[in-house]
């Protein structure tokens, strides 16, 4: 993978894991509740959940592929038809609501690792977000592989690093987030549309 296309991949997987989602949400609320250091139990269950969903998604893209040369035209085009769509729903979606469990229920580390993972699996749009978002970005000259390599790992560290700052700043976020929740995701739903718009058509 090029270097600047790997920085415009980097730039683009930090507004997504800045968007709210299930993951980011209940990061923001673990960490309120129980700490930054636990949370990340949490953060670790939802990380290895993207990835494995991101392990799909690329497995079918590369099967793609091999099968056709012109596929990756097609799945470009289709997957920005498909960001812009994304883009306009989060613009219309009502503010953040956040609910806060009892804090004094059960928060053992496997048991946060395990709604992690789940919030993360449980959603197959998440699939079919990665099958639109990567190939934007892939060389069909290039190995692969190597690029999903790539991808994933810096997905990974982004995704976790962003949640483990919402959970680190859980307290302060909350209200913020609470007060300006349609604001913000009208701004991270015009970059959707806007990444929809440009990325089929860049070189």
């Amino acid at each position: 993978m090029a270097l600047h296309t790997w920085l415009l991949y980097l730039f683009a997987v930090t507004g997504l894991a800045l968007t709210p989602g299930p993951n980011s949400l209940l990061a923001l609320s673990h960490g309120a509740l129980y700490g930054h250091r636990r949370t990340l139990w949490t953060v670790s269950g939802g990380v290895l959940g993207f990835t494995l969903l991101m392990a799909l998604s690329m497995l079918g893209i590369g099967t793609l592929l091999q099968a056709s040369a012109q596929a990756l035209t097609i799945l470009k085009w289709l997957g920005g038809a498909y960001l812009i769509w994304l883009g306009i729903q989060l613009w219309r979606a009502p503010a953040l609501h956040l609910s806060m469990a009892d804090k004094a229920a059960d928060s053992s580390g496997a048991k946060l690792f395990r709604q992690g993972l789940l919030s993360a699996l449980s959603n197959p749009k998440v699939i079919l977000f990665f099958g639109a978002f990567l190939p934007q970005f892939l060389d069909p000259r290039g190995d692969l592989w190597l690029q999903f390599a790539v991808m994933a790992l810096t997905f990974a560290v982004v995704e976790g690093g962003v949640e483990y700052l919402l959970a680190r700043m859980a307290h302060r976020i909350r209200p913020w987030l609470q007060r300006t929740g349609k604001g913000f995701n009208r701004c991270c739903g015009g970059m959707f549309a806007l990444m929809g718009a440009a990325l089929p058509i860049a070189r």
